[in-house]
């Protein structure tokens, strides 16, 4: 048998997800069984699988101890001994780290290397204010994700509470997100909005770039506006809407204005040119709107954050 008590982070949670992450290798339909059959308890009474947990509350698994995973010293958090975290701004809630161009955000975004919730996790490890024993389900975590070559703002959570804020303020657009970029030609008009639908070409790993309502697709809405004009190339600011994958990217190459560096939507004969590699797009500015309620996270109604300017801005523009 195994107990957990429920600790602020894992209350309000349904017990299934409590249990599919406190008891990773337990299956859900076993877990339901088990929970169906009285082996898993909670607070000694009989439970229902999507029954919500309150602080203090004992979950009681009489379960055999070959589905308890036990903790992985080899996590790639306790191996990192200099955590790279340029941070933007921290409290006890949340974290807006600064992600360098050619980092990726979690292991499953594709390519290997340690990521940027790798070195979140060894910071607030080592600073001791996580401690993955003594919780039984949560991890802090990233609420957005930017491409691999696209540097800037990232928002984390250190607590359940936050996360679940973050995560619905973001699906309701309440925090405005502002990202700069180099493109090739002047856009026309200079300043404007570009609605279109985005679908995954899961043969070539890119998004197509739609006029019409197509299955699977989704509406993805741009705003843009040219700041600087020089050399041929554009400096833009963009603000999301929506945030699709790669929306930036293919919107911007579907009018004609492909970022410069972008190897997958890009044009590669000025790429060249130009000796860039990456496409130049950085998150450089957020702003918590929170036109509702933010619970917990209501200090930070109408506050904006930015990063330095891009390097590729001193570059191409002075």
């Amino acid at each position: 048998m195994r107990a957990f008590t429920i600790g602020k982070n894992d209350a309000g949670q349904r017990l299934d997800r409590f249990l599919a992450k406190a008891v990773p290798l337990l299956p859900a339909s076993l877990a339901q069984k088990y929970v169906r059959i009285k082996r898993i308890k909670v607070n000694g009474q009989r439970a229902q699988r999507d029954q919500r947990l309150s602080e203090g509350d004992l979950v009681a698994c009489y379960v055999n101890d070959e589905f308890f995973d036990a903790p992985d010293e080899n996590n790639v958090y306790l191996t990192i001994t200099t955590p790279k975290v340029s941070i933007v701004y921290e409290d006890e809630n949340i974290v807006l780290l600064d992600k360098p161009a050619g980092m990726l955000c979690h292991a499953g975004d594709g390519g290997g290397g340690v990521t940027l919730i790798d070195h979140l996790l060894a910071y607030l490890y080592q600073k001791r204010e996580w401690r993955p024993r003594e919780e039984n389900a949560f991890t802090p975590a990233l609420c957005n994700r930017i491409d691999r070559n696209t540097s800037g703002l990232v928002i984390a959570a250190k607590n359940a509470e936050s996360l679940r804020i973050l995560n619905e303020k973001i699906k309701d657009r309440e925090i405005a997100k502002y990202y700069l970029c180099v493109c090739l030609g002047r856009p026309n008009p200079p300043k404007g909005r570009i609605e279109c639908v985005l679908r995954k070409d899961e043969r070539e790993n890119k998004m197509r770039v739609y006029h019409r309502a197509v299955p699977d697709g989704r509406s993805a809405v741009t705003l843009y506006d040219t700041l600087i004009t020089k050399g041929g190339l554009s400096l833009v600011e963009v603000e999301l809407l929506t945030g699709r994958t790669h929306q930036i990217r293919a919107s911007f190459a579907e009018i004609g204005h492909p970022l410069l560096g972008d190897g997958k939507y890009g044009n590669g004969s000025e790429n060249r040119k130009y000796g860039e590699t990456a496409q130049l797009l950085c998150s450089h500015r957020l702003r918590f709107d929170f036109p509702t309620d933010a619970g917990l996270l209501e200090y930070l109604r109408g506050r904006t954050f930015a990063v330095d300017i891009p390097a590729f801005q001193h570059k191409y523009f002075g």
